[in-house]
């Protein structure tokens, strides 16, 4: 193999070709460069605005294989990066110039119905967990969108439709398998190297390469009560100020999600509506569906609805209900805040904000947790942020980039307008790339036992395309 320049902890170096031949020949997988027909599909990754370019993609199909990558990575002090599923906004899933380390392809999901225990390999996304569950009638609580990749969803915290019942994603996990910067291969368990452990739970990719998740599941299905309300962006203030109300009212088996934003061509929406700003409640039920009719049902009456769908269906299909809005290959940039309760100051902010939309893709979402996410104590995971009962995504999402400037500004304002509401707390997988001045509001109380535990197991930052905890400071 030809040397190549490559990015490394001080600029760049030149690694030689014999270097590259002997980590090809120890190698299982493959090693993609530019100017190979794949490179640029292999680079791509879900947010469009992320266009950068690596010298040298390992894409792995065996734990060997990460080893390898990592070892060699470490030798020659490369910037490297870590991919997944590459669905995380921020985009560090890819490096300029550096080594891009892709799991993609380790895809494997093998359930234990008895243990109720899922095995779960990197590159898996959310759709393939929840196929492989529900095939016994189990599932783990993830996240909203089936092509999120499970890896960057939980080292984050993850959250979504289950996760009042049966709290955040890293309360599922029992245990992880990682490959540490030194090449060691540590299962990380409340027993086995738990400081590892806790700080996987939250603490972002800083630490190593998770090879294996293990997740505990529960019952859920096969059918849930789910679906859509959908009420014009006229009556926003007061069916916000409703909505207030009820959900402070709903079991944990219920969760129900806002969305502001223009109406999609939905077949249940009259023509005339699409298009048009619109408050939607996405509305969940673990639990009967009969009992979820019953509790979604006073959703329906905050005032003139102008469309529902509601009923009874397969869990995995509610779970890729939104995919067709959340497609790969749009400009995306966000802006996150956590709130402990909607204030009026809040519910203004998002109908003023949803009313001047930049794109007819751009959206205002409101997540509900609350429940067992809550009960946690904030140190008992790397997820401190137990005290969010709603997570807004302002998401701006477009196709050109000359809209760029006024997408971003527009998300930005909104930000900025209803911080003063926040809690100070921020979800780590919400955070764009220009953010970096919220890493410890993301990470929160335990930042210092973070830092601690990355100067034990990373001391020389090769785990730094993340959003970092730098073991300097």
């Amino acid at each position: 193999m030809k040397s190549i320049n490559i990015a490394n902890g001080g600029g760049t170096a030149t690694v030689q070709g014999s270097d590259l031949s002997k980590f090809a020949a120890s190698f299982s997988g493959e090693l993609i460069q530019p100017g190979d027909p794949r490179y640029d599909e292999t680079r791509a990754i879900w947010n469009a605005m992320i266009d950068r370019k690596p010298a040298l993609i390992a894409r792995c199909k065996t734990v060997t294989d990460v080893v390898t990558a990592v070892n060699f990575a470490r030798e020659h002090d490369l910037l490297t990066a870590i991919r997944g599923a590459g669905h995380n906004i921020a985009g560090n899933a890819v490096c300029e110039n550096g080594l891009m380390i892709d799991l993609s392809g380790m895809k494997g999901v093998t359930v234990d119905p008895e243990s109720r225990i899922a095995h779960v390999e990197p590159g898996a996304t959310l759709g393939d967990l929840d196929r492989a569950t529900q095939e016994f009638g189990l599932a783990a609580p993830t996240g909203i969108n089936s092509t999120t990749g499970i890896a960057g969803l939980t080292l984050g915290g993850g959250f979504g439709w289950l996760s009042r019942l049966y709290g955040m994603t890293v309360d599922s996990l029992v245990a992880a398998d990682v490959v540490t910067a030194d090449g060691q291969l540590l299962h990380t368990s409340e027993k086995e190297n738990p400081d590892l452990f806790w700080a996987t739970r939250g603490g972002g990719g800083n630490f190593g390469v998770v090879v294996n998740f293990d997740f505990k599941l529960y019952p859920v299905g096969p059918d849930v009560y789910s679906g859509l309300v959908v009420y014009s962006l006229d009556e926003a203030e007061s069916v916000l100020k409703q909505y207030r109300q009820h959900v402070s009212r709903l079991s944990n088996e219920t969760s129900v999600w806002v969305v502001l934003r223009k109406a999609p061509p939905l077949p249940f929406l009259p023509e005339s509506v699409h298009g048009k700003g619109i408050v939607a409640f996405a509305c969940f039920h673990a639990g009967d569906p009969k009992d979820g009719e019953k509790a979604i049902e006073p959703f329906r009456k905050f005032g003139n609805v102008l469309g529902d769908h509601l009923g009874a269906q397969p869990f995995c299909d509610w779970q890729t209900a939104f995919d067709p809005l959340l497609t790969p290959g749009a400009r995306n940039y966000w802006k996150s805040h956590n709130f402990s309760t909607l204030e009026e100051g809040v519910i203004e902010l998002a109908t003023k904000y949803a009313s001047e939309l930049p794109s007819d893709e751009c959206e205002i979402f409101f997540g509900q947790l609350g429940g067992q996410a809550a009960k946690k104590d904030p140190g008992a995971t790397a997820y401190p942020h137990r005290d969010a009962n709603f997570v807004l995504n302002v998401h701006g999402r477009w196709q050109k980039e000359s809209d760029d400037e006024k997408c971003i500004t527009w998300a930005r304002d909104f930000y900025k307008k209803t911080a003063p509401f926040a809690t100070g707390g921020v979800y780590v997988n919400f955070l764009t790339k220009d953010e970096t001045d919220r890493v410890k509001a993301a990470y929160g109380e335990n930042y210092d036992r973070l830092l601690e535990t990355k100067r034990k197991y990373d001391p020389d930052n090769l785990f730094r395309m993340n959003w970092n905890i730098s073991p300097d400071k």
